[in-house]
């Protein structure tokens, strides 16, 4: 399970999770089964845990144990997934706490064929789902300039954008971009010679977000949270980069990932969540030396009203 992905901020955000150890959580983001597995050892035997994923690969981990039950599929389907347990397995029609774990596994990094990482000559894949219709390919030798411009500019803030995107559009037009070295060469005049890799960094983070449309995975997902958790119940949020961060953080303030406040015909604030935390929790200095891609990573707790 190690080899696979290491947890990060998992004893912080398993303790600030459970409430009640004979109870329902959600982790939908199982993975290399970490949290998973921490959040069962807390339980009692009553305690149960459904757990989500849509890569074939982090499935291969479940661990033998009745509480568990593992979906292979997108997290954002979360709520119906609940009812249909609740009404075919009489688990519980809302759960105490839900953890989300939003960043790439390990596993996904380091395997080259699935074509995350720059430090591989691979297929460009970036799929988080084998069966997903569109790859890192696809885009990068189909969508306009235009296109490739907001996505670099929005999911991957690359400066100079526009283009970047004009040479990646100017490179395909010679022979299509199949693997990452041919997507590192097309972008070669762009890359900073001192900063080369965060600026490729940048760039596949950009790619592999539309991909998997991981921000509208997100948003879809916290907004079942207030169906889906029980009043006095827990959301746990481990995020890595700017955009989904300030989403949740939008999302627990607001009630919703734009941050606009809204109220009922009485003037109240309609929000389904507290805050439990005023600032973002961080991985300590030891941990991030441990696990580097721990770095980035914030954690944000909330309780349900």
């Amino acid at each position: 399970m190690s080899d696979y992905h290491i947890p990060v901020l998992l004893d912080r955000s398993v303790e600030a999770l459970i409430t009640d150890p004979s109870g329902l959580y959600i982790d939908a983001t199982f993975g290399g089964g970490g949290h998973t597995a921490e959040i069962l050892s807390r339980l009692t035997g009553k305690g149960s845990v459904i757990a989500f994923d849509r890569d074939a690969d982090a499935i291969l981990n479940k661990p033998d144990d009745s509480r568990l039950h593992l979906i292979h599929n997108n997290f954002r389907f979360v709520r119906n997934y609940l009812t249909l347990l609740a009404r075919e397995e009489g688990l519980p029609e809302k759960a105490c706490g839900v953890l989300a774990d939003l960043g790439v596994s390990s596993h996904q990094f380091d395997t080259p064929g699935r074509g995350f990482s720059f430090r591989f000559d691979t297929p460009l894949d970036m799929r988080m789902s084998q069966d997903a219709p569109v790859s890192a390919a696809d885009i990068v030798n189909t969508y306009d300039a235009e296109s490739l411009s907001r996505i670099l500019r929005l999911y991957g803030e690359v400066q100079g954008a526009g283009r970047m995107a004009g040479l990646i559009v100017s490179a395909r037009a010679r022979t299509p971009l199949r693997t990452t070295g041919d997507l590192d060469k097309a972008i070669a005049p762009m890359l900073p010679k001192q900063a080369e890799h965060k600026a490729l960094a940048k760039v596949y983070q950009a790619l592999r977000i539309e991909v998997n449309q991981e921000m509208r995975a997100l948003e879809k997902f916290l907004e079942a949270m207030p169906h889906v958790i029980a009043p006095g119940g827990r959301l746990v949020v481990i995020t890595y980069h700017s955009l989904e961060d300030r989403m949740v953080k939008n999302f627990i303030k607001t009630g919703n990932v734009d941050g606009e406040m809204k109220k009922d015909v009485f003037g109240r604030a309609e929000v389904p969540f507290e805050a439990l935390d005023r600032k973002a929790g961080v991985p300590t200095e030891e941990e991030i030396a441990g696990n580097t891609r721990a770095r980035s990573a914030k954690l944000r707790t909330a309780v349900k009203l």
